[in-house]
């Protein structure tokens, strides 16, 4: 499956830290930062933005979660919620 334009490197860095490391979320943001080698406010300006527009990223009181369209992107069944 082709990238959505604007895709890069990160952002799918970012993508799979919060669904492979911390199962989709929610996850804080210095853990975030930590798992990828990234700043946070890189992350909050430049990353983020981006994914949250595009309907990949949801950011929640409890931390960022990955959308169901980014675990169907990757072709990851999302796990059941309680």
């Amino acid at each position: 499956m082709s990238m959505p334009e604007g895709f890069d490197y990160m952002d799918r860095k970012l993508l799979l830290a919060v669904i492979d490391k911390f199962f989709g979320g929610p996850v804080g943001l210095d853990n975030l930062a930590a798992a990828i080698g990234e700043e946070r406010e890189t992350i909050e300006d430049v990353l983020e933005p981006y994914l949250i527009q595009q309907g990949f990223l949801q950011r929640t009181p409890r931390g960022r979660m990955a959308t169901t369209r980014a675990w169907n992107h990757f072709g990851i069944t999302p796990p059941e919620m309680p």
